[in-house]
């Protein structure tokens, strides 16, 4: 379960985005950090019960540092104002798709797959499409996938079919993706809940099929 006191920082953090406030309020920092680990810690142990390739994941490898890169941002508040937990077989800077987690308060959500991939990584995805596109179809009208996600995410779309596929591609709209993930939001009242991890963790190993189809693509020469 996590504290409402993380949620409260977090919340105060947003209000008060300045490098004072942040000193002033180190105690705060230090018990939101160990909370931080503690609800990594816990979404790795449950995942991996059914995701092995997650089982060797500590928190450095699924966490992020709290001070934001502002150099090229118009925005120059210097820290971020939610939790994010990236869960991926190769942690956070490896090519490999994985399961996500973001909590701020009123706009937490759970994802999972790949997010804007680069040139060779989205060679290796679309060509996992291309030649097996069933096995994708089959994942995402899954009746679980449908009820928790609906589909996958298909902003910024390619409005046309990428260089080297037909435009009659049987799978030409998952070819004309530029990320691959699916995206479901949790509410406060659901984060609070007691059973949160538990139950995240659930709906997120739905996606799990998908995730294994990406990282197949990711890693097959």
């Amino acid at each position: 379960m996590l504290s409402k006191d993380t949620f409260q920082f977090l919340e105060d953090l947003k209000n008060n985005n300045h490098r004072d406030w942040f000193q002033a309020n180190q105690k705060r920092y230090a018990e939101y950090k160990n909370d931080y680990k503690e609800t990594v810690e816990a979404f790795v142990a449950e995942l991996s019960k059914e995701d092995e390739t997650l089982s060797q994941l500590g928190f450095k490898e699924c966490s992020f540092r709290i001070n934001r890169d502002i150099r090229f941002s118009k925005d120059k508040s210097p820290y971020k104002t939610n939790m994010g937990i990236w869960m991926s077989p190769g942690a956070k800077n490896a090519s490999l798709a994985g399961y996500y987690v973001h909590i701020e308060k009123g706009a937490s959500f759970i994802a999972a797959g790949m997010h804007m991939p680069d040139a060779d990584q989205l060679k290796g995805i679309r060509r996992e499409i291309a030649g097996f596109y069933e096995d994708l179809e089959e994942i995402v009208e899954n009746p679980e996938f449908k009820k928790l996600y609906g589909a996958l995410d298909s902003e910024n779309a390619l409005k046309t079919a990428p260089k080297d596929y037909e435009k009659d591609h049987p799978a030409i709209e998952f070819l004309k993706l530029k990320s691959f993930t699916a995206t479901a939001k949790l509410s406060d009242k659901e984060i609070e809940s007691k059973d949160f991890i538990k139950n995240t963790a659930k709906k997120l190993l739905v996606l799990k099929p998908f995730v294994d189809f990406l990282n197949r693509g990711l890693t097959t020469e």
